[in-house]
């Protein structure tokens, strides 16, 4: 059933191989200051930062260089960022990276001019943005997030030990963003499975959050069989091109909006994973599939006949002979197989969790879930059972 709702998203794609061709057109509808917010050496190793920053001073734009952008960007990073913007009367943020850079860079734009501090405000406060906010446009080059086309925004507090995520409205949202498949090539295979299996995390957020049979179901299902068969393609060529522009596309899908309209959503899984990720500064992908198997053990009897089609459609699990129970089992185990066979991250202890963090970790998440709503009890259960 579909419930009464508005879908609107203003983020203009381009995607291929000529994507960066259309920057400078984009560029003549934004002022003089451009702020080119970036990762590392990623982009200088594969030639993409000369291309921009040519493509920039053709423009006739006075480019301010921001690099270093983390994973799991911090509180600080961003507001030393909101420093630069307010400081020089920014007119663009361009947002060069993966899904980090990209967030950071809407955090930045909402912050620079926040006479409140905008962690309290926004992150925590959840304030709607009654400040300047400073246009975003991005450059993707790491398919996981989909904060290329929306308004989220995940920043880390490092004093507090706290990662907090923020749906901020459309206008916040990156007003074009350039897509091109052959950026992603050179990711190391950890990145990219990593990418990968935050893009499975958001399709399953938003199927496993109830028992409803609306068309983003069926969407979801086909869209995670897609992400199977494109997982094993690059495995076999990591420069298929058809599989990483489905890749690419599945991640920007995925988190859209477009696919969750009318349903309820979990993402207990995202807020548990965010705080093994504050206390660890683990890939966020791999904070995900190192618990999902559990979170999921632990729940599907409250959701059991949306996890035994989830079984069926998603990964082929036979019925014959089978209990509904013993259905959703097994389509949970063979998540699990997904997740060792393409060598993603299966326990917290990898990713540098300890015994002693469990219990903190448990008691700073958000606490919630779709099916079961979650206490202290039940994550610390479900992280020792990930932890071995």
């Amino acid at each position: 059933m579909l419930f009464d709702f508005i879908y609107y998203n203003p983020t203009k794609i381009y995607f291929g191989k000529n994507s960066l061709s259309y920057l400078k057109e984009e560029l003549k509808k934004y002022g003089k200051k451009v702020l080119l917010a970036y990762g590392f050496s990623s982009i200088k190793k594969i030639g993409l930062y000369s291309e921009v920053i040519q493509i920039l001073e053709d423009s006739g734009k006075e480019v301010f260089d921001f690099p270093g952008i983390m994973p799991n960007p911090t509180y600080k990073k961003m507001m030393e960022g909101a420093k630069i913007v307010k400081d020089n009367d920014i007119d663009l943020i361009l947002a060069v990276g993966g899904g980090s850079v990209i967030d950071c860079a809407k955090a930045i734009s909402v912050s620079a001019y926040s006479k409140d501090d905008p962690w309290n405000k926004y992150w925590i406060g959840r304030k709607e943005v009654d400040n300047k906010i400073v246009p975003v446009a991005s450059i993707l080059t790491l398919a996981a997030t989909g904060s290329e086309a929306n308004g989220g925004s995940v920043i880390t507090n490092e004093e507090l030990k706290k990662k907090k995520g923020r749906v901020f409205s459309p206008e916040v949202y990156p007003k074009f963003s350039i897509l091109n498949p052959l950026y992603t090539y050179s990711l190391p295979l950890y990145q990219t499975m990593s990418g990968i299996f935050d893009i499975f995390s958001h399709f399953m957020e938003q199927y496993f959050s109830g028992e409803d049979d609306n068309v983003s179901d069926y969407l979801l299902e086909g869209a995670m069989r897609s992400l199977i068969h494109s997982t094993e393609a690059i495995m076999v060529n990591s420069e298929d091109y058809e599989a990483r522009s489905n890749i690419m596309w599945l991640s920007t899908i995925a988190l859209n909006t477009m696919l969750g309209v009318s349903k309820p959503q979990d993402w207990e899984v995202h807020a548990i994973g965010h705080q093994i990720s504050a206390y660890t500064l683990c890939a966020h992908g791999m904070s995900l599939s190192s618990i999902s198997p559990s979170y999921y053990l632990y729940t599907y009897k409250y959701g059991l006949e949306k996890f035994k089609r989830f079984a069926i459609n998603v990964f082929n699990i036979q019925e014959e002979g089978k209990s509904s129970d013993e259905i959703a089992r097994e389509g949970i185990e063979t998540l699990k197989d997904y997740i060792k066979k393409y060598n993603m991250v299966s326990s917290i202890k990898e990713l540098g969790v300890n015994e002693e963090m469990i219990p903190l970790i448990a008691k700073s998440t958000d606490k919630g879930g779709a099916y079961k709503t979650l206490t202290e009890e039940d994550i610390i259960n479900i992280l020792r059972d990930s932890y071995n």
